[in-house]
């Protein structure tokens, strides 16, 4: 590092826009390789960060106010799951940390990531068409059909799914979305990728680029997924009230969707937008 570098180099080296956006990283105070790799892909894309000290599992212990475990049980069907917990609330404290900034959006980001390289310029891209969403998801660990509704960047579109998509290594909110998971997300009933794909119930306007410019890797030391098989309940066993609350959501979310997509085809995003916020 360069430690006579002026302040003019320091600010050139800082992409533009990242200036509009409050970035929030996401990671482990015990995740420090992660932490390193994420710092430095980071700041070869000239973005400035706030790391955010993930919530640790570890530290965990049931009951607490801000996770309903009957109604988890009750829609998902499975055992609380401490680093699953940690996980959702450290998204929450992003959006608060946003909410008290004076920023307009921020993007959230896991520690886990890979970035294509025009990253940067499909944030810039995105900023200009912020009148088309509340939440713009930048990657998925589904493989489900995303449906184009308008260009983006030369390579990218926006897109909508009109099925579930889970994964939530990365993601741009405005403030209203970031209100919704603030205050309306708590008590956690869900896990976090789950709960954050149906804004729909709130009128929110939710995108996908595609393709996804972040991929997000299945790392073989994460404790939410290593551990998933302990949470698990036989289907015997499972609440007779998981499978409907699924069909429910699943309905409710192609419904939204479609009408949704079929008025941005025919009349624009505008059109779709009215119809999101009735």
């Amino acid at each position: 590092m360069n430690m006579h570098a002026t302040a003019a180099d320091v600010v050139s080296a800082v992409h533009p826009v990242s200036l509009r956006i409050n970035t929030y990283l996401i990671n482990l105070d015990r995740a420090e390789l992660r932490r390193f790799r994420m710092e430095r892909l980071l700041t070869e894309m000239g973005m400035e960060f706030e790391r955010v000290a993930a919530v640790d599992g570890v530290s965990i212990a049931l009951p607490r106010r801000d996770f309903d475990a009957k109604s988890y049980l009750r829609r998902h069907g499975r055992k609380p799951n401490p680093f699953e917990i940690g996980c959702y609330l450290s998204h929450v404290e992003c959006a608060r940390k946003f909410l008290a900034s004076k920023g307009e959006f921020a993007l959230i980001l896991e520690d886990d990531l890979d970035f294509d390289d025009d990253f940067a310029e499909v944030l810039a891209a995105a900023l200009e068409r912020q009148d088309s969403w509340d939440i713009l998801r930048l990657s998925t660990v589904n493989s489900g059909r995303k449906h184009k509704v308008g260009p983006l960047t030369a390579s990218r579109s926006l897109a909508i799914a009109l099925t579930r998509e889970k994964g939530s290594g990365a993601y741009l909110i405005n403030r209203k979305a970031a209100g919704w998971i603030a205050d309306m997300l708590l008590p956690m009933r869900l896990p976090y990728d789950i709960a954050l794909d149906l804004e729909f119930d709130e009128g929110l306007r939710a995108c996908f680029v595609d393709p996804v410019p972040v991929s997000q890797r299945a790392d073989a030391h994460s404790q939410i997924q290593a551990g998933l098989s302990t949470y698990r309940i036989g289907r015997r066993r499972r609440p007779w009230s998981v499978l409907p609350y699924r069909m429910a959501a699943e309905v409710r979310r192609f419904a939204v969707r479609f009408i949704r997509l079929a008025a941005w085809r025919v009349r624009g995003p505008a059109a779709a937008g009215r119809l999101s916020k009735r």
